[in-house]
């Protein structure tokens, strides 16, 4: 029998993880059986359970692979000397992400797909402690950017890195949820708003 070459098995595990997040896309994630993801894929039920147990398995391995692409962004952004400034990356990343990178989904699709993954977490002790996981790695890494915003002289050092990393996670998911719900929402509107939040100058006190 020929050997599977590992490329095969990774394209495999592609294509039935696109096949069941376009499932999930449609019709959430309890509305989705193991049925409908094979039938989605075209491949028998062994072929599929090989690479994962069930739906709960191919919903982390959603998840994980999401924040993984956000989180080496942010990572890759901070050996960047000088690093972009938060409106340029968040804009830059999000632009990556939503311009269909997850399983080749349209940009609405994809971030009300992320949305489901958020809400999924509550309920599944599995999901939240991937997604602590995954925010406690996003938080270290905003915190290193900040770091470096300071070392090239563009921050304060009055304020939290834990703060700014906490404050542009959050700026990131509003945009994911606001593209969920209404659609429409470009990237430039992100980068616009921020960068004329960033150049308010302290208020004075009189």
């Amino acid at each position: 029998m020929a050997r599977v070459s590992q490329e095969h098995l990774d394209a495999r595990r592609r294509q039935i993880l696109a096949g069941a997040a376009r499932c999930f896309a449609r019709n959430g994630f309890h509305g989705t059986s193991m049925q409908d993801v094979l039938k989605e894929v075209g491949l028998s039920a062994g072929a599929v359970y090989r690479y994962f147990a069930g739906k709960d398995d191919l919903i982390a391995a959603i998840a994980d692979e999401a924040f993984g692409g956000i989180r080496h962004a942010f990572e890759d952004a901070a050996e960047i000397t000088p690093p972009p400034t938060p409106d340029v990356l968040l804009g830059r990343v999000l632009r990556t992400f939503l311009a269909g990178q997850l399983y080749g989904m349209e940009r609405r699709t994809c971030a009300a797909l992320i949305v489901q993954v958020w809400a999924e977490a509550l309920r599944s002790d599995r999901l939240s402690t991937a997604f602590s996981d995954g925010y406690a790695g996003m938080r270290v890494g905003w915190a290193k950017l900040v770091e470096a915003y300071r070392a090239a002289g563009i921050m304060h050092a009055d304020v939290s890195a834990d703060d700014v990393a906490r404050t542009m996670i959050a700026t990131a998911q509003g945009f994911m949820v606001q593209e969920a719900l209404f659609g429409g929402v470009e990237p430039e509107v992100l980068e616009n708003g921020l960068r004329g939040l960033m150049s308010m100058g302290p208020q004075k006190i009189s």
